[in-house]
């Protein structure tokens, strides 16, 4: 009795946050072609056999499409951090508007941002300039471990989709106290990189399918091109955490580069179609697929290339050490799309840990189960970097 109470007074919690924004657009579907390689081969005659086709030759080819030149301009920039909020709520303007005044009178520090040109480019200036806010160890610190001959460790973070700026900051504070470096990436047409026309982050995820690719293509690169700069940087270990659409671009850029090591998946699901049908956060762009007459079906078809399925067995063949948390009352990653997750790992014998929060998808912000949540993650890549150097320092038998 009381677990079915509980269950239902977290559904509607959950309910009531993922329904507060009143800035969600229906926009029509579109194919969005032009942001897309062409397909090979024969054109099938309709839209949607072109675009199933050319998802399946993406997933087949994929060292092409997240294939990348590591740019030429990186540069760190030192300005005032700001929130770049995604709803009207008034008290998150109002949020915004005290960072305004803090920083244009000098209350609020100035942080350090690595900024390079992104290899993927679109008709957006300001998305194809990544921004990644960088939180790294102390000299101290770094010369206590080249001194100790202990490898520098760095993690790529990257929150939620629609996160405003600060979101997971803490994450990279907490690691650094563990004497690792952070990047905190800002994911394609999320806050600094967000053209002027929008409130929040459509354009990362959206009825536009080649957009919806494109943007997945580009965050994929980013991580990637950001690890060049941490090597020229002298870090020679590295891991992703990925939260949400975070958790979906990290695995991706996991599986096409074995320097990523440590993977934390902070919510996680198999087929990237089957959230957008079913979850609450996109019921918006559901509502689009439905008026041009989809189905659940063939919205995970159009949607293969950035599923991390189509790319599992690629994932696996890497070792590497991988947390996944799940939420048991999740209304945006179904428990089941995250316990498919799990089924597959042990399929292709992964070495993961799995951890379970009694909360649901945008719960997992809330106290208490953000300290819950915050508890795994930190523990985790605390750990994984340890067994990492570990096994990097131990004799390696000689060959016969």
């Amino acid at each position: 009795m009381l677990s079915r109470q509980y269950a239902k007074w977290m559904f509607a919690w959950e309910t009531a946050l993922t329904t507060r924004d009143t800035n969600r657009i229906v926009r029509p579907l579109e194919w969005g072609f032009d942001w897309l390689p062409p397909l090979s081969g024969a054109v099938p005659s309709s839209d949607l056999d072109h675009m199933i086709a050319l998802n399946r030759q993406i997933a087949e080819r994929s060292d092409e499409f997240f294939g990348y030149a590591t740019p030429t301009d990186f540069r760190l920039e030192r300005r005032h951090p700001q929130l770049f909020p995604t709803n009207v709520r008034p008290e998150t303007l109002a949020q915004d508007a005290d960072f305004k005044r803090r920083a244009a009178s000098g209350e609020l520090d100035q942080a350090e941002f690595l900024r390079f040109t992104s290899p993927v480019t679109t008709p957006h200036p300001e998305n194809d300039q990544v921004n990644a806010r960088w939180y790294p160890i102390s000299e101290g610190q770094k010369a206590e471990l080249l001194r100790a001959g202990k490898p520098l460790q760095a993690m790529i973070v990257l929150p939620q989709w629609n996160a405003d700026a600060f979101s997971h900051n803490a994450l990279c504070e907490i690691f650094n106290r563990f004497g690792i470096s952070c990047l905190r990436l800002s994911k394609p047409y999320h806050d600094i990189r967000r053209p002027a026309e929008l409130e929040r982050s459509d354009y990362a995820v959206s009825a536009n399918i080649g957009r919806t690719l494109s943007a997945c293509r580009q965050a994929v690169v980013d991580i990637r091109s950001s690890i060049d700069w941490l090597e020229s940087q002298g870090y020679e270990q590295f891991g992703v955490l990925g939260t949400s659409l975070g958790s979906c671009y990290a695995f991706i850029a996991a599986a096409h580069d074995p320097r990523i090591q440590v993977c934390a998946f902070n919510h996680a699901s198999t087929w990237f179609g089957d959230v957008i049908w079913t979850g609450q956060s996109t019921r918006h762009i559901r509502a689009a697929f439905e008026q041009a007459d989809l189905t659940q079906p063939l919205v995970r078809d159009i949607f293969v290339a950035l599923s991390p399925m189509a790319y599992m067995e690629r994932f696996a063949s890497a070792p590497r050490q991988v947390l996944v948390v799940h939420a048991t009352y999740d209304l945006t990653f179904l428990a089941e799309f995250s316990l498919d997750v799990l089924k597959n790992f042990d399929k292709h014998k992964v070495d993961y840990v799995s951890r379970v929060l009694p909360c649901g998808h945008y719960t997992t912000g809330e106290t208490p189960y953000k300290y819950i949540d915050g508890w795994y993650l930190g523990s985790f890549v605390y750990k994984a970097f340890k067994r990492l150097h570990q096994t990097s320092t131990q004799p390696q038998p000689a060959l016969a």
